[in-house]
């Protein structure tokens, strides 16, 4: 396929599933908000960008963790792949990032949709970051567990089984296992790495997080 009828394709699909998504306009102001933000830069560091749901959103010392870089935290939260992809424009290419901290498909899965769908999505996102932003290094990060939707484990693994053989498959796209960091001998999800709700986290957490994703900014 050239170049031009693959450009045609992608954003036919795009379209696609902007319509048969939920209402993406839920988070008009939550988007307003990140796009007015102003960032300021130190010269000489890569750009490390992060974006997806509220995982991201809430983890507001992200930039604390990865000191050699300049952070921009783009998550809004309750977000789905469908949503990431009707906000892309806004979100993603302008900022034309080093690395690419993609986190989606939690809430997605929650929501009773079914790993091969949330697959397609992820496939189309990554697929038109790759051809906006070549040079750009993409990471899926693994939807979490927790223990509010530890009952629905067996679908998140399923989904975190694709996501990781699409990056193995994929050049310049990673996948960053936090699911399997935050469980213990038994494989059991760490209850003590939670906020109230046992679904957010707290810094415990966030440290696991933090040395997932450290590795790959290597």
């Amino acid at each position: 396929m050239n170049g031009k009828l693959y450009f045609i394709a992608i954003t036919f699909l795009f379209l696609v599933y902007n319509l048969n998504a939920q209402d993406p306009t839920r988070f008009q102001s939550q988007i307003k908000e990140l796009v007015q933000k102003e960032h300021q830069f130190e010269p000489g560091k890569k750009l490390a960008l992060f974006t997806g749901s509220s995982s991201v959103l809430m983890w507001k010392d992200v930039a604390d963790y990865f000191p050699e870089f300049n952070v921009i935290n783009n998550g809004f939260g309750g977000s789905h792949f469908s949503d990431l992809i009707h906000y892309y424009e806004k979100l993603i290419p302008k900022y034309n990032p080093d690395y690419l901290f993609i986190y989606e498909g939690d809430n997605d899965i929650a929501s009773d949709k079914k790993p091969g769908k949330i697959l397609k999505e992820a496939k189309l996102l990554v697929d038109r970051i790759q051809r906006d932003l070549p040079e750009t290094k993409l990471v899926l990060i693994s939807p979490k567990p927790s223990v509010a939707r530890w009952h629905l484990r067996k679908n998140y693994e399923k989904l975190n089984k694709k996501l990781e053989r699409l990056a193995n498959k994929t050049d310049n796209l990673e996948y960053a296992d936090v699911w399997n960091a935050m469980l213990d001998e038994n494989g059991q999800v760490f209850t003590d790495v939670f906020l109230d709700d046992n679904l957010h986290m707290n810094k415990k957490g966030y440290d696991i997080w933090g040395k997932v994703i450290q590795e790959h900014l290597e």
